[in-house]
């Protein structure tokens, strides 16, 4: 027998257990039984729950047996009384005891800590760890495992994260007596369907929490005969005039009992939710602050988390990025909570059966697309609850609805016009890699400023030369201040090796702007490629992936993920912001390991990328000048990449795009007084330059993580506070 308690805690006069067990055989029977302090048998609610990652863990399949277990049992928190859960399988059984002090220790911070770095030590667990150790090797290994160990140790735990940033009772109460100068009457629209009467009775009353009041609700229910909550639904429509609903008398599909839900509505604005998830209290005063602040926002979305199968702990925050449209297209990063202006969604149609399963996500699309401003608030205010049957906690129980997906990406492209080759299936399912057609065969010019290290130069060069399956390249290697003969017998070697390398003599001291700068005054391209010459490609493909993205009207760079030598990541886009000025993304972690989100992964914008590789147009090079000269060594490609977003135009990393990074090969470290004053000096120009960013934060970047680490984890409230810039001393 083996069995596991993952929740465990009192809840409105009751302890609430949620969990699983299993015996040898998914058959095996199994029992449960309550005893009091006598030995006493106990009266208790028991619940069994579906729960195939436990089948597929253990049983390698899934089984229609419930492994899992929801038991509440009658308890006053203040009694002290003991209670004991008698577990009995495969002819063992196990007693667990439950008080108060024992259930407060098992959700304590430590003690869960604690319970990740024992479940890490499980057989399962370690029979993952030889998988990945397997197929990634040693040292792909060895990272990881110390992650993890950083993670259980450095990062917060979420519930006690939330109890200290959660609005205060205070605060809901001034919301209450709010009034806005706009008063839009929201339609909260929800499509039900045999739904549990106790996930649509939290749903609902979370409604009635609201700190703000002047919404409707609007209910359908496509449920078969005797299996609708209709009684639920008089219920609350009997208490409040605001709660409406309609009995479809047949399931019309996802969309269909959307579409019937929206056509109740009367509001300006509609809100999407789910029938079995809850909203924060503030969520709709915090969407009706927002749109009071510009008459033209069309859509809100907000950040999220997920709920837990009884209600009672949040965990895994979705902490968002302001409208990121590359990201929307590679995952519906959006989805909760949802908010559009009515007359936007009459323009753009209802939900559409075609796409049920992901029926939501082509609406998400198609609004987006005509939207006139887009608003995001940072907060998590929609609670996603997690069961099996919901694709939070089991994608592959709906994987229909990621193929509804791929097809609603293809449709968003074609309606913008932009010629897509193919939308398939990304790092996981829901994640999606989208291959553009390449419009013509343009020239691109690739840039690489050298000095020196001519096995470097001939390593980066032959890489795009001989593995690219994009062939219309050209070189300019930019010389710079080079010392060694062998240099130059290299140099007229490769020139005479390949017709389309040309090397350019740059006399003056070393600035690596008016170095690109000069290159550039020499290339023919429409698109050049910035490449330091201690790069290497990996994945041939990498050049498409690129130009895919750099040939539409609406995005002026593209940038690419870059490993160390080791696999692990040296680049995967740039936070303005991180330590000070600007970082990396995602620093260290290895390739197969998973990031925030799968981020690493996923083509996004940022508001920059490093020049080491970057892909931009020409044109609008030369319409900004090209790089600031007055940024030397430092921040010159984050102020380049600030300059063409300037222009309204996107800066896009694309993952598949992939490359070697070796680093800092060519020129030395910021090692002498000279060269950390000039340092500084760069420090200041930005900061001159852009402090807008540096003082409200990063658009693709939520306020909620921390600048102090890349790997997007929660701020940490004694170090600094929420949206509060990093404090450079310089």
């Amino acid at each position: 027998m083996k069995y596991k308690i993952d929740v465990m805690r009192i809840r409105d006069n009751s302890i609430v257990l949620n969990g699983w067990v299993i015996g040898k055989t998914p058959e095996e029977e199994v029992q449960f039984q309550v005893l009091d302090e006598q030995d006493t048998p106990v009266e208790f609610k028991y619940v069994p729950v579906r729960r195939d990652d436990v089948s597929q863990i253990y049983f390698k399949k899934t089984v229609e047996k419930d492994l899992g277990f929801d038991i509440r049992i009658p308890y006053v928190r203040d009694s002290k009384k003991d209670r004991t859960l008698v577990i009995q399988c495969e002819n063992k059984s196990v007693a667990v005891k439950l008080n108060a002090d024992i259930i407060e220790k098992q959700n304590s911070s430590s003690h869960k800590k604690s319970a990740k770095l024992k479940s890490m030590m499980n057989k399962q667990t370690l029979q993952s760890a030889m998988d990945f150790l397997m197929e990634n090797g040693l040292k792909a290994f060895v990272i990881k495992s110390r992650h993890k160990l950083q993670g259980i140790d450095s990062d917060y735990d979420y519930p006690e994260w939330v109890s200290l940033t959660k609005t205060t009772e205070e605060e809901l109460a001034q919301q209450r007596e709010t009034v806005f100068d706009y008063m839009p009457k929201l339609s909260v629209v929800i499509p039900a369907y045999k739904t549990p009467e106790r996930f649509l009775s939290a749903m609902l009353d979370s409604l009635l929490a609201q700190t703000y009041t002047n919404w409707e609700v609007c209910v359908a229910d496509g449920s078969p005969r005797g299996e609708g909550v209709e009684r639920v639904l008089k219920r609350y429509a009997m208490k409040d005039e605001r709660f409406r609903y309609v009995i479809l008398g047949e399931n019309k599909g996802i969309s269909g009992n959307t579409n019937a839900a929206i056509e109740m509505a009367t509001g300006d604005f509609i809100v999407l939710a789910d029938h079995d998830d809850t909203l924060a209290p503030d969520a709709l005063f915090e969407c009706v602050k927002a749109i009071n602040q510009d008459p033209e926002i069309d859509v809100v979305y907000t950040d999220e988390d997920k709920l837990d199968i009884d209600g009672g702990e949040l965990f895994e925050p979705h902490f968002k990025p302001d409208f990121n449209p590359d990201l929307l297209t590679s995952v519906n990063y959006i989805c909760h909570l949802f908010v559009v202006n009515h007359e936007l969604l009459l323009e753009v149609g209802l939900f559409k059966e075609e796409f049920d399963g992901a029926q939501d996500y082509d609406f998400i699309l198609r609004c987006t697309e005509k939207a006139r401003k887009i608003c995001h608030i940072p907060k998590a205010l929609y609670h996603w609850r997690c069961h099996q049957d919901s694709t939070a906690s089991n994608p592959e129980s709906k994987l229909y609805a990621f193929e509804a997906g791929a097809r609603a990406v293809k449709a968003h492209y074609d309606r913008l016009g932009i010629p897509v080759k193919s939308v398939e299936k990304g790092i996981d399912y829901g994640i999606y890699h989208t291959t553009f057609e390449i419009t013509g065969d343009p020239l691109v010019s690739v840039i690489i400023p050298n000095k020196d290290h001519s096995a470097d130069l001939d390593l980066c060069m032959r890489s795009l030369i001989e593995k690219s399956t994009y062939k219309n390249l050209e070189f300019i290697v930019v010389e710079n201040n080079s010392a060694d003969p062998a240099t130059f017998a290299y140099y007229e070697k490769i020139q005479k090796e390949f017709e389309f390398v040309h090397v350019v003599t740059w006399e003056r001291e070393f600035n690596y702007s008016a170095i690109n700068n000069f290159g550039v005054t020499f290339a023919k391209g429409e698109y050049l490629l910035f490449l330091n010459n201690d790069t290497e490609l990996i994945n041939p493909e990498s050049m498409e992936e690129m130009l895919g993205y750099c040939q539409r009207e609406d995005v002026g760079i593209t940038g690419v993920r870059l490993l160390y030598s080791d696999d692990t990541i040296q680049h995967a886009g740039v936070v303005v912001g991180f330590g000070g000025i600007a970082g990396h993304t995602f620093i260290g972690l290895h390739k197969a390991e998973s990031s925030y989100f799968n981020q690493a992964m996923c083509a996004r914008n940022y508001s920059a990328v490093t020049a080491a590789c970057m892909m931009s147009k020409r044109s609008l090079f030369d319409q900004v000048g090209g790089f600031s000269e007055d940024l030397a060594v430092a921040f010159n490609d984050i102020d380049y990449c600030m300059k063409i977003r300037s222009l309204n135009k996107l800066v896009v990393y694309v993952p598949y795009a992939l490359f070697y990074h070796y680093e800092s090969k060519s020129r030395g470290l910021e090692d002498t007084p000279e060269k950390v004053e000039r340092f500084n000096r760069e420090i200041k120009k930005f900061s001159e330059k852009w402090p807008d960013i540096l003082r409200d934060g990063d658009p693709y970047y939520n306020p909620n993580l921390t600048l102090r680490k890349s790997n997007f984890a929660l701020r940490d409230l004694k170090k600094e506070k929420i949206g509060e810039p990093y404090q450079l001393e310089v």
